[in-house]
């Protein structure tokens, strides 16, 4: 069967990467029909809107959507599209998976995912500020929202991919020792889904700073984290920087009824067009959308493929110390397929 799926090329090194993976997926047999569909800069330079109405009727429609980095342009009334586009379609969870792959580097034995909630806590946007006599920034105030009904299912949808990927441990990461009330309910209802996985998958604690600390220290010991959407946000960050470093980890969002899957770096202008840039992360991500799609035997294909091209590092790109280009890396992961 033909999937259809939306295509947004995205800003800088964007449309670059996204071709590679367009590539390697119809490389690899995937059936697709794009709709290709812009965002960012390019929709503003094309239709005067960061985020168009075409291309949210085209996600609607197809449900899942691959892109590329996007420039979010000042004073357009988003704050992020990225963030923009999660509200829109409610995608609570955010997946992004850290393995290591390189050789050479300070960890060879990194294999975990970070489940974040995407759409609550302090990224929430319920900011205001107080005025102090003359001065109207005197203070300011942000508020954390964590629901019930939010910290359910981003918990339960992190116990199932544990289960289903056949992952040994989910560790709920939280700073409930001082924040009572916010994360004392992001934990208290950790605990409760954890006692319905009870003898499928083992479960831990953390606080947030002792995990961080031990995620450098020994990055082995964890399998999948679930936490807030800014602690997740940071650890994410964190980890992508234990295997080499964020054009090496994808990332996916998911809702209940759409996903998009995405390269989580920015659209470094400064290479933009050059054709140097490296596309493993969004190659990576649309490894997360076949897997989504129901094609696991495509994704493991073309994930087996990345990896092998990039442990030999004959065809890699100069960012992981290579000489090659954008075209000839997409070309070495395919001929390996």
């Amino acid at each position: 069967m033909t999937l259809p799926a939306t295509l947004i090329p995205g800003d800088g090194i964007g449309p670059e990467i996204t071709d590679a993976a367009v590539r390697l997926l119809d490389a690899a047999g995937a059936r697709i029909e794009w709709d290709r569909q812009l965002a960012g800069m390019a929709a503003v330079a094309a239709h005067n809107d960061p985020i168009p109405e075409q291309t949210l009727a085209s996600i609607r429609r197809t449900r899942i959507a691959l892109k590329g980095p996007l420039e979010t342009p000042v004073g357009k009334g988003f704050r992020s599209i990225n963030v923009a586009l999660r509200r829109e379609f409610d995608l609570y969870a955010n997946v992004r998976p850290a393995k290591s792959i390189l050789r050479g580097l300070r960890y060879d034995n990194v294999d975990l995912i970070i489940v974040r909630e995407n759409t609550e806590g302090l990224y929430s946007g319920i900011e205001n500020y107080v005025r102090i006599g003359e001065d109207e920034h005197a203070a300011a105030q942000s508020m954390a929202v964590v629901t019930r009904v939010g910290a359910e299912r981003i918990h339960r949808y992190a116990f199932d991919l544990a289960v289903r990927l056949g992952r040994r441990k989910v560790t709920l990461v939280h700073k409930a020792n001082i924040l009572k009330f916010s994360q004392g309910l992001f934990l208290e209802v950790g605990r409760a889904i954890a006692e319905e996985y009870a003898g499928k998958v083992a479960v831990e604690e953390r606080i947030v700073d002792a995990c961080a600390m031990d995620l450098v220290v020994r990055p082995e010991a964890f399998d999948v984290l679930v936490t807030t959407n800014l602690f997740g946000d940071i650890l994410s960050d964190l980890t992508s920087g234990l295997v080499g470093g964020l054009g090496l980890t994808p990332g996916a969002n998911v809702g209940r009824n759409t996903a998009i899957f995405e390269a989580v770096h920015g659209t470094a202008p400064d290479i933009a067009g050059q054709g140097v840039a490296n596309p493993t992360a969004v190659m990576l991500a649309a490894c997360q959308m076949m897997d989504h799609a129901g094609e696991p035997e495509v994704a493991a294909r073309m994930r087996t493929a990345i990896e092998e091209t990039l442990r030999e590092r004959k065809a890699v790109t100069r960012d992981v110390g290579g000489t090659a280009t954008t075209a000839a890396y997409a070309n070495a992961v395919i001929a390996r397929l």
